[in-house]
């Protein structure tokens, strides 16, 4: 990537709304550069573009991020598409992903109205997913709190990546 593509993402993460005749006045760059460039970066899936709603003013209560470990047997192949059917039909399941931690190998982010909401949710993993994968463990962060330090957002990301030939 060029100098240019990680500024130009860098005013789209902060503002994506901005049209590229802005980002150019910005980067003081002409509006065809930025809009040919702002082409490939879309063409290579370097940034989409997307809302972050605040959960706790859209009525969600809750914030799990929910780990586990997955248990390898010779049906687990047969499993892929049973939880990623499982994960369409959950839309609360914000993200998925596999990693490390000292809770599993697995983690998964969902947003629920209330704890009975929540709590139906985890009986449906653990109903579902007992076999593969053992008992998960779980981090609620409330989202009706007043003393959440930072909202998430990644407007503040791209200040923090250098810049790269």
């Amino acid at each position: 990537m060029k100098e240019i593509d990680y500024d130009i993402m860098r005013e789209l993460i902060k503002n994506p709304r901005l049209s590229d005749r802005q980002v150019a006045k910005i980067l003081r760059v002409s509006q065809p550069t930025v809009t040919r460039r702002r082409r490939q970066i879309e063409k290579d899936n370097l940034v989409e573009y997307t809302g972050i709603p605040d959960f706790g003013r859209m009525g969600f209560e809750i914030m799990a991020f929910t780990f586990g470990t997955w248990k390898f047997d010779k049906s687990a192949d047969t499993k892929v598409q049973v939880a990623k059917d499982f994960i369409a039909g959950h839309p609360n399941i914000i993200f998925v992903s596999t990693g490390r931690s000292e809770c599993g190998d697995r983690v998964a982010i969902s947003v629920h109205k209330d704890y009975s909401e929540y709590s139906k949710f985890m009986g449906d993993v653990r109903r579902e997913w007992a076999d593969l994968m053992g008992d998960p463990k779980t981090f609620l962060i409330s989202l009706k709190v007043d003393n959440i330090v930072r909202r998430l957002t990644f407007k503040y990301l791209m200040d923090t990546i250098d810049k790269k030939e």
